[in-house]
């Protein structure tokens, strides 16, 4: 079960670190100090790196969590919930890598800057979405396991 626990949280904390880091510290300086000849191909880089960890966390979550909760039995609500919000994550991750990550990739090679700023508009606000349900899940999984 701990090695269960570890890769859980390892999983959680590269995604929902690595979108914290992307939303609020990179999106400012990238939208202040770029050109979208710059920033969009900055971008298409940057999710090319990180998309492929977080597939890698959302299989090291899903499959932990699915493990620690058939060792449970019965899992606590708190538990509960955080499968349903980390499973609402998922699909928007997934519409993410095969909706907007893809028009912006098509947007970049064709030197398309209004359409991948579209795209990348979408893709920021999906991924605040996700950031924002990734902090609450997390909340949910810590104050949850708390006695009292």
């Amino acid at each position: 079960m701990i090695f269960a626990k570890f890769l859980h949280i390892l999983g959680f904390t590269v995604w929902v670190g690595g979108m914290f880091f992307a939303y609020m510290a990179l999106r400012p300086v990238a939208a202040a100090r770029l050109e979208p000849s710059q920033r969009l191909p900055l971008w298409e880089g940057v999710f090319g790196k990180f998309f492929p960890w977080v597939w890698l966390c959302v299989a090291a979550i899903l499959g932990s969590g699915l493990y620690m909760m058939a060792q449970l039995g019965r899992p606590p609500l708190y538990v509960s919930a955080m499968f349903g919000l980390g499973i609402i994550m998922m699909l928007l991750f997934a519409h993410v890598f095969f909706a907007p990550f893809k028009r912006l990739k098509r947007a970049v090679a064709a030197q398309d800057w209004q359409a991948g700023g579209a795209a990348l508009g979408q893709i920021r606000m999906l991924v605040g979405i996700n950031l924002s349900l990734g902090l609450v899940t997390i909340a949910v999984g810590a104050l949850g396991a708390l006695p009292g």
